[in-house]
This record gives structure tokens, C-alpha cells and sequence, in this order.
């Protein structure tokens, strides 16, 4: 099996690393592709008034100076154009990727990308969380599941339009209380305006998260995580409200 791997974090982050581990237990055929700096929140994005810059790290794996998805196409149309991957995985992104937070995440979008090209793809994502100022990562659970779940989606099967979202919980591995099948949850928005001032007294503006505490749904991935377990979320590509089309329809006088 040939695997394509990729990120958002770019191509020096320790995620990229724990994917090597996990796809190493996979196959020996791995190339990597990834962005050369974070580009983190994203999503969907391309570089279409930019040039795109490729670098070679070594015997297949390169860095790209663009987005997530730009580092999947670039693989697909030039780098492995002659020989596509039979799978791509894309993480393991530092921090989870759930609910809400998958329409930001360059990670889940390389995954996206991956499918739309026809190729089977997964998203992985650890969650984590800060402690005394420090990000607390449990990058050994991810290693331990990482193999052993893909093994088992790829086993399964990729449905015309889907892709799998994988969050593995802020745990030890020994912590882990199992695998489940969930469905994507809903966060309290929690990102604000933080408003300051540079030393010319000129304003200037960051976005930051300030989160609430979510109303966690059983059988979320956020309900999930909560509970210690490792969340596998299917998503569709296609977005349609299949549920309004008729009474839409109805709405403007016609069919739907």
C-alpha cells in the first residue's frame, strides 16, 4: 500500500512524526508532503495568488510553502502523478478536531482533498490540553491506536464521497477506554476579538479561543473524548440538506 502523509502543522511538527510511526506499521512505501510552516485554521484553502515552492527533505518526503490542501495536490498532480497512493493520512494534528472546529481544520481538509481525488483518506487529530501554561500531548496514544483503527477503515471500506475523522483522547495509552463510532458534535463558539495596542500606540487585533463549556450530546465525539475513548467519525463531502429539498421547493412554488 503506497500513503501519502500530510498535516497542518507543517513539516517539522512532532504529529508528523507519531503519522511516520503509524504508517510505518502499515507499508514501507511512505511519502510525505507537507506544508513548510503551520497552517493551522486553514480549512479548505488554496494558494492561488501565490507560487507554490517545493523543497526536498529527502528520499520522499518534501516540504511545500502553501496550504494543506496545496501539499495534496502537489503530490497527486506532480510527485506522485505516476503512481498515486492507494491511501492518505493527514496529522497527527496537536489538538483535536472535533465537532465545530472540522470546517477550520487543515488537517480534516487534506483529508477532504484526498477524497476528492479519489483516493481514500483519514484525518487524525490528539487532543490535548494546557497545563501551568504548557500543552500537555500525549503523542504515545495516537502511536499505539493509530495503525491498528486505520488497519480496520481501510478494511471496511471507503464509501464514494467519504472520509473517516480520527481524535484520539487526552489520555495516556493505558488510559484508553476503547474505540467508538460517534457522530460530530457541537462546540459553544468560543472565539473572540483580543484587542491591543503596539508600541506606536496603534491598534492591532488577534482572534483567540476564550471556550465555554459545550452541551456534550451522548454519542458525540465530543462525548467520546470525555469518556476516554478514541472517536472515528465518518464524514460525507456532500453537504446538501436532503431533509429541506421538498418542502424548499414547496417554499418557491415548485419541486423540489
Amino acid at each position: 500500500m503506497r500513503i501519502l502523509l500530510t498535516n497542518d502543522d507543517g513539516i517539522h511538527a512532532p504529529g508528523l512524526e507519531s503519522l511516520e510511526k503509524i504508517a510505518a506499521e502499515l507499508s514501507d512505501d511512505i511519502w510525505t508532503v507537507a506544508p513548510e510552516t503551520d497552517q493551522s485554521g486553514l480549512s479548505h484553502s488554496l494558494s492561488l495568488n501565490d507560487p507554490l515552492r517545493l523543497r526536498e527533505i529527502s528520499d520522499r518526503k518534501f516540504a511545500v510553502r502553501g496550504t494543506p490542501t496545496d501539499c495534496v495536490i502537489m503530490a497527486m498532480r506532480r510527485l506522485m502523478a505516476d503512481h498515486r497512493p492507494d491511501l492518505v493520512l493527514s496529522g497527527v494534528n496537536s489538538g483535536q478536531n472535533a465537532a465545530d472546529d472540522v470546517t477550520y481544520s487543515g488537517t480534516v481538509a487534506a483529508a477532504i482533498e484526498g477524497t476528492l481525488l479519489g483516493v481514500p483518506s483519514i484525518a487524525l487529530s490528539q487532543a490535548s490540553s494546557f497545563q501551568h501554561g504548557m500543552r500537555e500531548m500525549h503523542w504515545e496514544t495516537a502511536e499505539k491506536y493509530g495503525a491498528d483503527i486505520v488497519r480496520k477503515l481501510v478494511d471496511f471500506g471507503f464509501p464514494p464521497g467519504i472520509l473517516y475523522n480520527i481524535n484520539f483522547p487526552n489520555r495516556p495509552a493505558a488510559e484508553v477506554e476503547g474505540v467508538t463510532i460517534t457522530t460530530q458534535g457541537r462546540l459553544t463558539h468560543g472565539l473572540h476579538i483580543d484587542e491591543r495596542t503596539d508600541g506606536r500606540g496603534n491598534q492591532y487585533f488577534w482572534l483567540a479561543y476564550r471556550r465555554e463549556s459545550p452541551d456534550i450530546k451522548p454519542g458525540t465525539d465530543l462525548d467520546a473524548m470525555k469518556k476516554g475513548e478514541v472517536s472515528v467519525t465518518p464524514l460525507r463531502l456532500d453537504l446538501t440538506a436532503y431533509d429541506l429539498t421538498e418542502s424548499l421547493g414547496g417554499h418557491f412554488g415548485g419541486g423540489a
